[in-house]
């Protein structure tokens, strides 16, 4: 862990394994409920300072650590790969992605802006400005680990605000390497606090303190429920971004190949693990054969193993459980009346004996009844399923309760304006399989979350508004 400027080892160690090869990675230390309170602590008596620092001043911070990223890259890169699993090309994506995020930060941390107001009386005037929150709690997932970061610890840096960042113990080790920058640029004691551990004890601590004044999450819609719930305690700020189902639609005027290049890509980025992968996939009845058969052709052709090879397109799920959870998706759609058009199955022999990797997987015949349609995989399963008019495609679409990411394909321009507009989802995609980028907003509706990250909404959720009245 490292709190108020200092690294600080415990007596509980943990391995970090290699999920391709079962190999250790490297060990961290974890921390509890205790030490959790230190790093609160930390970030309250280093709050005042920092909030006070002028927009420049924290700016040149988030420059440096930029610099310092860019110097990291590679370095940054092996580690995401070796600790979860994703191609070497996905993860030099992702390192890019989080300087995007301090970049973008960096600069934005000079427009926080407020308001003059006009007064009801000739004898006031009245202003309202935008403060930091005050102490943050970050909690971070597995599958996007150092991006995931960036993107909350850049707008609360920049905004004024003081963090405590908790990162999955799955994929802790991106998280310790970006602290070791800011414990290199120097960045000011206990203004960023890193701790590792299990979730129960370090989430109380946080949801408990009448310090931490809000809390940054992004996981699974259940445990984002269970942090809601005891928000209301000390009435704490919330963003969340939670689970999502994506549906993706293919109308028989789009051009198939790019609909198939752009969901291949989608799906199998991070092996299916992201909650903005296409989960549904919709096609319209005119065109369900041709486009299942280009898509087949498609996944076919990917490489499949350890990630660190360059040569590989695809690797392995980032547990025994991410297995299991795709198996049974699959079993249970098979058993009532799904055909497997490629994959179905575990890869368990020769180089791939020691890792937990499946095949990429295309269903044909899917029904709404099945699980794979109600629950999201996070797996490289793909399932295919019929529509024949546009009414109905949305119905079904939106009949869930998330209401993260969509995408669609179609060539018709009335369609493009009608369809996304009926959508139920925070982001949707026309022609456009990642349509995500720093400059943007990032969140859901319904049981996908609350908030936004990104672009310049990603500041709103660590600043208050305040009114200032002065009677003349």
């Amino acid at each position: 862990m490292y709190i108020n400027g200092e690294w600080i080892r415990t007596k509980q160690e943990f391995e970090v394994n290699n999920p391709a090869t079962g190999e250790k990675v490297d060990t961290v230390y974890f921390v509890g409920e205790e030490q959790t309170n230190w790093a609160i602590e930390a970030a309250k008596e280093a709050f005042p300072q920092w909030a006070s620092f002028t927009a420049e001043q924290r700016s040149f911070y988030l420059w440096r650590i930029v610099e310092k990223l860019k110097e990291k890259k590679e370095e940054l890169a092996q580690i995401i790969t070796k600790e979860m699993g994703k191609t070497i090309h996905h993860a030099r994506q992702e390192v890019g992605s989080a300087i995007s995020f301090f970049q973008w930060y960096a600069e934005e941390a000079r427009r926080v802006y407020g308001d003059v107001i006009p007064p009801s009386a000739a004898n006031k005037r009245i202003q309202a400005i935008r403060q930091p929150v005050g102490v943050i709690g970050a909690i971070t997932p597995w599958n996007f680990p150092l991006s995931m970061a960036a993107r909350k610890l850049g707008p609360a840096l920049a905004t004024g605000c003081t963090v405590i960042l908790k990162p999955s113990k799955e994929a802790p080790l991106s998280s310790v390497a970006l602290f070791k920058i800011f414990d290199e640029i120097g960045l000011p004691k206990g203004v960023a606090n890193l701790v590792i551990g299990s979730s129960g004890p370090i989430a109380n601590a946080l949801m408990n303190s009448k310090v931490v004044k809000k809390i940054s999450f992004t996981g699974s819609t259940e445990v984002g429920k269970i942090l809601i719930s005891q928000s209301a305690q000390t009435v704490k700020r919330v963003s969340m971004e939670l689970g999502g189902h994506a549906p993706f639609i293919v109308f028989d005027d789009a051009d198939i190949n790019l609909a198939v290049e752009g969901l291949v890509k989608s799906k199998i980025g991070s092996n299916g693990q992201q909650c903005v992968c296409p989960n549904r996939i919709y096609v319209q009845e005119g065109i369900y054969e041709e486009f299942a058969e280009k898509l087949k052709e498609k996944v076919q052709s990917i490489k499949v193993g350890n990630g660190l090879d360059e040569q590989n397109e695809m690797g392995p799920l980032t547990n025994e459980e991410a297995i299991e959870k795709v198996q049974e998706h699959v079993k249970n759609a098979v058993h009532l009346g799904a055909c497997i058009l490629n994959g179905g199955k575990r890869l368990s022999d020769g180089t791939y004996s020691n890792g937990y990797f499946y095949e990429p997987t295309i269903l044909s015949n899917v029904t709404d009844e099945m699980l794979i349609t109600k629950e999201e995989t996070f797996g490289p399963v793909i399932p295919l399923l019929k529509f024949q008019s546009e009414e109905e495609v949305i119905t079904r679409a939106n009949d869930i309760e998330f209401g993260l990411a969509s995408y669609f394909f179609t060539n018709d321009l009335s369609r493009k304006y009608r369809v996304s507009e009926q959508l139920d989802y925070g982001m949707v995609g026309v022609n456009d399989a990642i349509p995500f980028g720093v400059q943007v907003p990032f969140g859901g509706v319904k049981e996908s979350g609350m908030g936004r990250e990104g672009g310049k909404y990603g500041l709103d959720d660590y600043l208050d508004i305040k009114m200032i009245s002065v009677q003349i």
